[in-house]
């Protein structure tokens, strides 16, 4: 499979700090060529909407997402304002991220029921028709700055959630990895990553070329031994084998260039052109980007 879209990279930031704290590293993933700098919608990591806004404020070129928002937490109507407004003060570089959640604990935590899955991704499908309905509507106020609303991705991996990305957003992303338990994510094997695109692909139908396709990077060691890594990666998922997690899309292991090798590999075979690592791997993953230009 091959990809018509350009590789982009993004940095998904997990670690609250002060103004100055916030400012430097955003500013820090710009100058290190990350394309997006986005936002993780957990209890205990940064408030999405404020941290975007000053995010947009310290940079001047990257976009800014959601990555993604737990749709449960919040009223349709009062996440449009919300979408709206943090779209014009940031100058239409918002992306909006969207999930049904899967963190049973946070929802506890909230005073949030607790429902099943289907239960959530109906709460999803209303978010979505919603801010579809209320942005095409004129006279609703705040208007956000893209003349639509900011782009939409739908992250997730189910059949109801892939079906209803395919329909409405303009990036899907792909977790490679069920919830299990709640806590850590259980990792896809390559092929059932494969399954998941394959399907995805299906639904879209005509639209297989326009929608961007999104992984989520769990886990990046930069490193000259890139067996020792991934044997380590497998001491801490037993579900895969070393041989197994050099395969799926979710792990990248090796020197720059075995990465930055290993990314066009998967976006040829996966269709994967919007990379997303984690917070942590912010400066190690950097020359990979540079070699990918």
């Amino acid at each position: 499979m091959t990809s018509a879209h350009p590789f982009r990279f993004g940095v998904n930031m997990l670690v609250p700090t002060d103004r100055a704290g916030w400012v430097q590293k955003c500013r820090r993933a710009e100058e290190l060529g990350y394309d997006v700098v986005g936002i993780a919608d957990h209890l205990g990591m940064p408030a999405p909407f404020p941290a975007l806004v000053l995010a947009a404020e310290a940079t001047e070129r990257v976009r800014l997402n959601t990555f993604v928002l737990n749709a449960a937490f919040y009223n349709p109507v009062l996440l449009a304002r919300e979408v709206a407004a943090t779209d014009q003060f940031t100058e239409g570089r918002l992306e909006l991220g969207l999930g049904a959640g899967y963190v049973q604990q946070e929802f506890e935590a909230a005073g949030i029921p607790w429902e099943r899955a289907g239960k959530r991704i109906d709460h999803l499908t209303r978010t979505v028709t919603e801010l579809e309905r209320l942005f095409a509507d004129p006279g609703h106020q705040p208007r956000p700055a893209q003349p639509s609303g900011p782009p939409l991705l739908l992250a997730g991996r189910g059949d109801r959630l892939l079906t209803l990305a395919a329909r409405h957003a303009a990036i899907i992303g792909f977790t490679g990895a069920a919830a299990g338990d709640g806590r850590f994510p259980r990792l896809d094997t390559a092929e059932g990553v494969d399954e998941r695109v394959a399907f995805a692909r299906k639904q879209l139908g005509t639209r297989a070329d326009d929608v961007e396709l999104n992984i989520l990077v769990q886990r990046v060691a930069v490193t000259g031994d890139r067996r020792a890594a991934l044997e380590e990666f497998a001491s801490m998922t037993p579900d895969l084998s070393a041989e197994q997690l050099g395969e799926v899309p979710t792990i990248l292991a090796g020197t720059p260039a075995q990465l930055a090798e290993q990314l066009r590999e998967r976006r040829e075979r996966f269709g994967f052109s919007y990379v997303t690592v984690l917070e942590d791997k912010l400066e190690a993953f950097a020359p990979v980007i540079e070699l990918l230009r």
